[in-house]
């Protein structure tokens, strides 16, 4: 069972700790509607070895943009197993869409490079994913 508190920095997004290719990552969990189209919005900062995890309901092409965000991010698609099928760099306040390309249910968004800076890619596994959470 995922242990998932509260973050003391105003948030009221709950957080877990995820293995991503045996490094440890602090997620704020995004699995409402609301959350994940909020994002990490109008943040100037991520704490280290930090980010946000998308959780959805179900496993299909996944597509984000970065409008109004402020933080260069790297962001990993993953399926519902947890294996990586995409990663990619997103720019600050850009409107493009950034797709999965292939059916993802997770999306892990970290501080750009943070991904390559730990020999993250294509196929490597997100473990300790969240399983006792209501998603909508």
């Amino acid at each position: 069972m995922v242990t998932l508190l509260l973050l003391a920095c105003g948030s009221k997004l709950p957080v877990t700790t995820l293995q991503v290719g045996g490094h440890p990552v602090r997620a704020e969990i995004a699995a409402t509607n609301a959350h994940r189209q909020l994002g990490l919005m109008h943040r100037d900062a991520l704490a280290t070895d930090s980010g946000m995890l998308f959780v959805y309901p179900d496993q299909q092409i996944r597509g984000f943009w970065m409008k109004d965000t402020r933080i260069p991010l790297s962001i990993a698609f993953a399926d519902r197993y947890g294996k990586i099928v995409r990663i990619a760099d997103m720019k600050p306040f850009d409107t493009t869409r950034i797709s999965s390309l292939a059916p993802a249910m997770y999306a892990l968004e970290m501080e750009q490079g943070w991904f390559a800076a730990h020999e993250i890619t294509k196929g490597d596994t997100i473990t300790d994913l969240p399983t006792d959470l209501t998603v909508e």
